[in-house]
């Protein structure tokens, strides 16, 4: 169950050099690598938007008036708009080269985010959890088979790294939400600036996206995916399930349960964001010590126990750690199934992204919902245990799923690590 950490203070000691200073080497020449940068700050700028929506849900539920059932219910929304990004997918990536797609789909989500946060009405915020669903989809999948047909391009792996990005983007935020609290700058204006430094970076690298000129698309015929493809999505599910409750829910928990002050009421998607970045940016060693399979049975375990120390924990700093366990946990799980999806057997790149990413996002913006729905009935801590038991059903899975392999891949035999990436 503790194999995910034990495998980092291993990894510390057996090798030459430490993890701390091979991930900052990597991702230094990360940054320096600017075409990667411009892809990987996308996956940067869904996390700086979504901490701030994170901090802002308390003050939304109180300004327009929801309960945990009617807000879970309105949460709905955005996986009904996710399904309809499935649907134009395929329309939209045989027209709209993928460049161009990323440029203008990451500036719509920040106009719509600071609609959403800022709604005067419940017709304003609903309309606005729609399309968020719907141009996350398409972000979603445009992002990650940007990334892919890259790592092809380059012989390098940048995966692991750009979800790291994203989680590096959760933490960010959630430090400015709990900072901007403290002087009392409400949720409207922090998204408008957070989102202006968005729309600012991307500007400056807009050219490296528009370079990206490739038509991506599935083919035309529909297929219903075997027994092990729905697997893999399932388990994407959970873990997206995770990180949306943690998003969605884990302030109001600190808040209502834990009786914390408003400047901490951040500090448990902090702490799990921090985790998660920690985590994916040592992601590639770690897969390669442990195995894809081990690495997604033993986080999946290891995130069942963070949530069960959250509803156990007595106060907020137990709380937090319960997250960090989470993070964790989480961290590995999806860059692994993203690699195990795009090397299916008779399904394409993008099939394969859109099946993981659909299986993602249901989890991702239903889980909240479902979450209200449970603490409405019971309470929030009983709503969050719902995601211990469907974490050890992620863990079973894995172990059973054949495309998950503990078995290298051969560009992982033939380069060592600290030239792997960049």
């Amino acid at each position: 169950m503790l194999l995910m950490l034990l495998a980092i203070i291993s990894y510390n000691l057996t090798l030459p050099k430490s993890a701390f200073l091979i991930m900052l080497k990597n991702f230094s020449s990360f940054i320096k690598n600017r075409p990667a940068f411009a892809v990987g700050f996308l996956f940067a700028t869904s996390s700086l938007l979504f901490g701030i929506w994170v901090a802002s849900i308390p003050g939304i539920k109180s300004r327009l008036g929801f309960t945990d059932g009617t807000l879970g219910l309105s949460l709905l929304l955005s996986p009904l708009g996710a399904i309809t990004g499935m649907l134009l997918s395929t329309r939209v990536f045989s027209k709209i080269p993928v460049g161009r797609w990323m440029l203008t789909g990451y500036l719509i989500i920040c106009g719509i985010m600071i609609l959403q946060i800022n709604s005067v009405n419940l017709l304003m915020f609903w309309a606005c959890l729609y399309c968020f669903g719907t141009i996350s989809f398409l972000n979603g999948v445009s992002a990650n088979a940007t990334v892919n047909l890259m790592e092809k391009k380059y012989n390098k792996l940048f995966m692991s790294t750009c979800h790291g990005m994203y989680s590096m983007g959760g933490a960010v935020s959630a430090g400015i939400a709990a900072l901007l609290f403290a002087v009392h700058i409400p949720s409207g204006w922090q998204i408008v600036v957070v989102a202006i430094v968005i729309i600012t970076v991307i500007f400056f690298n807009k050219n490296y996206l528009l370079a990206h000129r490739e038509v991506i698309h599935s083919r035309s015929e529909v297929k219903f995916p075997s027994a092990t493809i729905l697997g893999i999505s399932f388990i994407c599910m959970v873990s997206f399930m995770a990180e949306g409750c943690v998003a969605d829910w884990s302030a109001i928990y600190f808040k209502e349960i834990l009786f914390a002050p408003k400047a901490l009421i951040s500090l448990g998607y902090a702490g799990f964001s921090i985790a998660m970045t920690v985590g994916r940016l040592n992601g590639d060693p770690l897969i390669a010590k442990l195995g894809s399979k081990n690495v997604v049975v033993s986080g999946s375990l290891l995130a069942a126990t963070g949530f069960l120390v959250v509803v156990l924990a007595p106060f907020v700093t137990l709380a937090i750690g319960g997250y960090i366990m989470i993070g964790f946990g989480c961290c590995c799980i999806v860059p692994v199934l993203f690699r195990a999806s795009a090397n299916i057997p008779g399904v394409s790149t993008v099939e394969g992204f859109a099946m993981v990413t659909t299986g993602g996002l249901i989890g991702f913006l239903t889980g909240p919902s479902v979450i209200g729905f449970i603490s409405e009935k019971a309470n929030l801590s009983k709503g969050l245990s719902l995601l211990i038991v469907m974490h050890l059903l992620a863990a079973y899975v894995a172990w059973r799923n054949p495309f998950i392999s503990n078995k290298k891949t051969p560009l992982a035999e033939s380069l060592p690590y600290d030239e792997q990436i960049y």
